[in-house]
């Protein structure tokens, strides 16, 4: 339970930095996807369930905030979450290379795969432009600051596992 606390707190924390802080502090239309990092980081450290989980949940604040539609965003987190969970058994919490990696995957799909269904089934047919000033640049600028957020995360939740060991630990 206090698992599940947490995590909403982190995406509330983060959803309200994407949504209030950072369009203050970049001065341009992007801004990182905090959503995508959080999502995949939990995908990758607690495998496919949890972050389909997170996924979900990720996906019901941007929907209902920002979507145009209920279910589009929840769907592409929770895959993205899902599909991340698959790296779980390749994850060692030392190297940064592979959450880059994965989380920068994650954010180039949720950015070509949002495009594609809003923008070129809608008949806008300028992929390029969308591509070179709006997914690149949130790219670059999430993987930013996935190397601070991804180290908050990876702390806590290395402490809520240590808590768990004990709390188990002690029922044996």
């Amino acid at each position: 339970m206090k698992r599940k606390i947490t995590i909403f707190f982190i995406l509330l924390i983060t959803f309200l930095l994407q949504s209030t802080v950072f369009p203050r502090i970049f001065p341009v239309l992007v801004v990182p996807n905090l959503m995508t990092v959080v999502t995949s980081s939990f995908g990758f450290m607690r495998g496919k369930k949890e972050g389909m989980f997170v996924g979900f949940a990720a996906g019901i604040f941007v929907d209902v905030f920002w979507g145009t539609s209920l279910g589009f965003n929840m769907m592409l987190f929770a895959v993205i979450g899902y599909i991340n969970g698959y790296f779980h058994r390749l994850f060692f919490d030392e190297d940064i290379k592979l959450p880059l990696v994965l989380i920068g995957i994650s954010e180039l799909v949720y950015g070509l795969v949002t495009c594609f269904c809003i923008y070129v089934l809608r008949g806008d047919f300028e992929i390029y432009n969308h591509l070179f000033h709006i997914i690149l640049p949130e790219l670059v600028y999430t993987i930013l600051a996935t190397l601070v957020l991804y180290q908050i995360i990876l702390y806590i939740n290395k402490k809520l596992e240590a808590e768990e060991q004990r709390s188990a630990s002690k029922f044996v």
